[in-house]
């Protein structure tokens, strides 16, 4: 049952690869594999927990050592463990569906209208690096899911063909990704790492910023010799449009919708509360504003603008994927496969470059959150004074890397951010373009993956030249 876990989750993953070929809706895939793997756990509780694989068992039983029976199994698994792991998922897609409806009540405001009306240019090459680097940055203050959410709109208001908006989606998502693994905020698991300690603002900032940009500009670089051309704006219908909301109103949403996603990080920060919180209150605020601004409008269009009929627009299919990717995930780390995995890396690579590129290319299959707790689960932050007492100088020289601020923190969290690009269902910032456009696993893995490894890459090379010429490496 152990391994049959995995072989569900493998066929699962091979479907929502070939999601246009078998024509099966990836969520319906998703959520399959998302319960199953849950099942084929459960069926055999005893069995996978005596394997003694899963370190979420054995640290439970460290903690409440009377449940270290059959019955104690079956708790952890049903009560413990499923529970444990909905409330995280949970915290992810209510942020995720939060994003997503500001997007979008920004959007019938025509609050995008504002920004794209100033790109002017329509040149393929110089849009493409005008939303490069927009996103780059952006991410790396939102969030890269937020962020992909809101590029993708924009980018609807900006071309009009399907392939060639996939492209620029595509480098939404590779630019989000880099974007967000040099800042503190800009994505989960460099969060995840500096609320651990692991790494500080500053130090991951200097040290990250370099190779994530760099990881983005490889893959720019090429398109700019490949795509050539115009691109088509969409015709937009905009006569009753523009009445029924007048460009002030507009800007004020814009401005609120925009000030409520960068706010989120910063309430967080305030009230230790998870982002969701923030990204909910946020909504209600601004779906209270919408309210009042349009109260005294006639019926048919408060029906237009209204936040309740702008919910029915809000993409559930992605919602739903996630909630069954991230619920298999969760059940492999539960069981114990991701430490096996994780286990194997540090035993058969032993270099700190090498598992944290490792860790970059699986990231792009298995969701980079687990893998990043796995990493902080087997390496412990290196204590400055017991360093000081030991006397092997190749052992220091290994622990170094693990102090506050190491080479291999900092390192993980480029890999694990930018590797995730590799494929589109490697990503939050993928997961989210891919429903929204409806982009094809092949198409982008064809067209894309070869870019984000050349960048990828190329940012690692930067990271460990970095480290060469600062001599921590």
């Amino acid at each position: 049952m152990f391994a049959l876990m995995v072989v569900v989750f493998v066929l699962g993953y091979i479907a929502i690869a070939l999601e246009h070929p078998l024509h099966l809706d990836k969520a319906a895939t998703a959520l399959l594999i998302g319960a199953l793997t849950w099942v084929v756990y459960v069926l055999d509780y005893q069995g996978i927990l005596g394997l003694g694989y899963s370190e979420a068992w054995q640290n439970y039983i460290a903690q409440y050592p009377e449940e270290n029976s059959v019955e104690g199994m079956l708790h952890f698994v049903v009560d413990h463990e499923v529970f444990h792991h909905l409330g995280d998922i949970a915290s992810i897609l209510f942020f995720l569906m939060g994003a997503m409806t500001i997007v979008e009540i920004i959007d019938r405001h025509q609050g995008f209208k504002i920004i794209t009306d100033q790109i002017h240019t329509t040149g393929t090459v110089k849009l493409l690096w005008i939303v490069g680097i927009l996103t780059f940055f952006m991410s790396s203050v939102l969030d890269n899911l937020t962020t992909t959410i809101v590029m993708v709109a924009m980018l609807r208001k900006l071309i009009d063909d399907k392939e060639t908006r996939w492209v620029f989606a595509s480098i939404v998502v590779l630019a989000a990704n880099a974007g967000g693994a040099w800042s503190p905020i800009g994505d989960v698991t460099t969060i995840m790492l500096w609320i651990g300690g692991q790494v500080t603002a500053a130090s991951i900032i200097m040290k990250v910023f370099l190779p994530s940009i760099v990881s983005i500009l490889v893959p720019l670089a090429f398109l700019s010799f490949i795509m050539k051309g115009e691109v088509k704006r969409p015709v937009t219908v905009e006569d009753h449009e523009e009445t029924i909301v007048p460009r002030g109103e507009s800007m004020l949403i814009l401005i609120m919708g925009v000030s409520i996603l960068l706010l989120v990080p910063v309430f967080k920060t305030l009230t230790h509360l998870p982002p969701y919180m923030g990204m909910l209150l946020g909504l209600g605020i601004l779906w209270m504003t919408t309210e009042i601004i349009h109260k005294s409008k006639p019926v048919e269009v408060r029906s237009n603008v209204s936040v309740v009929s702008i919910i029915r627009r809000v993409d559930m299919p992605t919602v739903l994927f996630f909630l069954g990717i991230l619920s298999a995930v969760a059940s492999l780390q539960s069981a114990g496969q991701l430490n096996i995995m994780a286990n194997f890396l540090d035993e058969k690579l032993g270099n700190i470059y090498l598992i944290n590129i490792a860790i970059g290319f699986l990231s792009s299959v298995i969701d980079n959150v687990p893998l990043v707790a796995g990493a902080m689960g087997m390496y412990q932050i290196t204590d400055p004074a017991e360093l000081a007492l030991m006397t092997d100088a190749v052992q220091i020289e290994y622990l170094t890397h693990f102090l506050q601020d190491g080479l291999f923190w900092e390192f993980l969290a480029f890999c694990a951010g930018t590797g995730g690009s590799i494929l589109i269902i490697g990503s939050a910032a993928g997961v989210a373009a891919m429903g929204m456009e409806r982009i094809d696993f092949i198409w982008y893995l064809k067209r894309i993956s070869w870019l984000a490894v050349l960048g990828y890459l190329a940012g690692a090379g930067v990271y460990y030249l970095q480290a060469v010429i600062l001599h921590l490496a």
